[in-house]
């Protein structure tokens, strides 16, 4: 059995993360792939037969605006470790449709219903959140955006605690993977941030199927949020005793705080503009 990872980008021009996980605990791959056409090409030779393939994107998507009620229950237990959910809505562009994730587990033959006992299935899994659970962080790691030091730093720190699940349960190991190495050779040299990005999507990748296989392994310790109805995600279980480190104050926490509110705000009058929207396709006949 194999456990895939997918970190899935909305854009076909962008890049997204694979990686495989052997039913021993054994990275056999990661890498990266762009259109549709070479992910499923990637993916074929690991999904042909027993498989759980996480997928950190959107895969049931129904609601015309806002967020959907698994994005909104996983924020309120994570968000305050900065690992909230972005909202998905119909009123998106990419979710218009079939949603990336989901057509890409149709042409494979994956199952995407969480409940499934089927032997080839797909799940919606998110990785920040996983990582506050697994690494017992107090915030998220701050690889995706702020200064270059600190990014590479970071990308750096998550590699090392990869390495570690080696001693973990389920186990992992990732350092006899050459293509493993190589990653933390680009991220050990990098010398500005779209050396980092070549990097960034497979390592998460990595934590999309470690996702896998421990729900697979440990299936009481994960939660579900939302439902297959109308969309979920499936994380390791935030602990009772996991709290978040306080926000320090600072001029530029305070500017921090104030592009949050604004992010806020332009939030709710997206979701308003996007209710207008559906209400004019409606009236309109669609």
């Amino acid at each position: 059995m194999y456990f895939v990872g997918l970190d899935l980008a909305w854009g076909e021009n962008n890049q997204t993360g694979i990686a495989v996980i052997d039913a021993d605990g054994r990275l056999d791959y990661v890498g990266a792939a762009t259109d549709d056409d070479s992910i499923v090409a990637s993916l074929e030779p690991y999904v042909s037969g027993e498989c759980l393939v996480g997928i950190d994107a959107p895969l049931v998507v129904n609601n015309p605006s806002g967020r959907r009620r698994a994005e909104a229950e996983l924020t309120a237990d994570f968000g305050k470790f900065d690992a909230g959910a972005h909202p998905a809505n119909t009123g998106i562009g990419v979710f218009a449709d079939v949603p990336r994730g989901a057509r890409i587990a149709e042409t494979l033959g994956l199952d995407i219903d969480p409940a499934s006992q089927s032997a080839r299935r797909a799940i919606e899994v998110y990785p920040h959140p996983a990582m506050v659970v697994l690494f017992e962080l107090d915030r998220t790691l701050k690889y995706k955006r702020g200064d270059f030091p600190t990014r590479r730093a970071e990308l750096l720190r998550l590699m090392d605690l990869i390495e570690e699940l080696a001693n973990f349960d389920p186990q992992l190991r990732v350092k006899h993977l050459p293509d493993w190495a190589q990653l933390r050779n680009i991220v050990a040299a990098a010398t500005k941030p779209v050396h980092l990005q070549r990097a960034e999507d497979p390592v998460d990748a990595v934590v999309c199927a470690y996702i896998a296989l421990y729900r697979d392994r440990r299936p009481g310790d994960v939660t579900m949020y939302g439902d297959f109805a109308s969309g979920y995600v499936i994380t390791p279980t935030l602990p009772p005793h996991l709290v978040p480190a306080p926000r320090a104050r600072s001029s530029t926490k305070r500017s921090d705080d104030d592009l949050a509110t604004r992010l806020t705000r332009a939030e709710a009058a997206l979701a308003e503009l996007q209710r207008e929207i559906a209400s004019i396709r409606e009236r309109l006949g669609g």
